[in-house]
């Protein structure tokens, strides 16, 4: 299993051949989940997600490539065409 930096998002419940409406929608629950936490319930909301998808994925080769292209440019580069899909 690789790294996978393009949109790769699926609804079972809702499909669409669109992918960035499954984006979209988990990126307004991801809001939605943080809407009147404080900074630190925020903060802890992230790292128990990021665990809990780190045990999903759980290949060791992709969570270190996965955290080499948070910390790197690479990722950077994908950020952009993804927000330009939302406005």
């Amino acid at each position: 299993m690789e790294l996978i930096l393009e949109p790769h998002f699926v609804d079972d419940q809702q499909p669409s051949p669109y992918g960035y409406m499954a984006s979209d929608a988990f990126y307004a629950e991801l809001l939605d989940a943080h809407e009147g936490l404080s900074v630190e319930q925020s903060a802890l909301l992230d790292a128990k997600l990021i665990l809990l998808l780190a045990n999903h994925i759980g290949k060791l080769s992709v969570l270190r490539t996965a955290l080499r292209a948070a910390r790197s440019e690479q990722i950077a580069a994908t950020t952009p065409q993804m927000e330009s899909r939302s406005a």
